[in-house]
């Protein structure tokens, strides 16, 4: 019992730590933005993603449920076979075949209001890439969040196994109004 509260006070003091350090407009780099999955239910967990560090937008309105569509082909470098389907939701892309700053581009050309880059590495629980823009000079306007591939990779299976096209996700959530002990996060991440 005391190795558990030892645990939870561990994790919220780290939370806080991460929240306490937030300005009130926006997210700015090596900060975290929190989005749930809503649906399917195996994966209705909280997730932590992070914002590229110096391209895209920011997330000024609060979408309770909107649609995470993973693009295909998944690295999104060119034309989407499911670009209908982006159009005014969030698309889950993967990392890998070119630029983060040329994925979220692509997906703004499709009606994406943001976009969501998963590792290419399956097993990558932990360490968060910095997305920066590349040497273009191009510039996009939707917000661009980097996602472990654990989480990428388990929320693509869990659409899989259901057979769903998207899954239904609220972002950004503000964690600091769930009391620690209530948050659901990802049992295969550490916080």
């Amino acid at each position: 019992l005391a190795a558990l509260g030892a645990a939870m006070l561990r994790r919220s003091l780290w939370l806080c730590l991460c929240l306490c350090s937030c300005p009130a407009r926006g997210l700015r780099i090596h900060e975290y933005l929190y989005f749930q999955v809503l649906s399917p239910g195996d994966i209705r967990y909280i997730f932590t993603a992070t914002p590229a560090k110096d391209f895209g937008g920011v997330f000024n309105t609060r979408y309770d449920q909107i649609h995470l569509v993973p693009a295909d082909p998944p690295e999104a470098c060119g034309e989407l076979n499911n670009g209908v389907f982006i159009q005014d939701q969030i698309a889950l892309v993967e990392r890998g075949g070119c630029s983060f700053l040329s994925k979220t581009r692509v997906i703004q050309e499709h009606g994406g209001r943001a976009v969501i880059i998963a590792d290419n590495a399956y097993d990558n629980d932990s360490f968060y890439i910095e997305m920066i823009q590349d040497s273009t000079r191009r510039t996009a306007d939707i917000p661009a969040l980097f996602l472990l591939g654990r989480d990428g990779y388990m929320i693509r299976r869990s659409l899989e196994q259901h057979g769903l096209p998207w899954a239904v996700i609220s972002i950004p959530v503000n964690v600091t109004s769930i009391p620690t002990y209530e948050m659901m996060q990802p049992p295969w991440t550490f916080w």
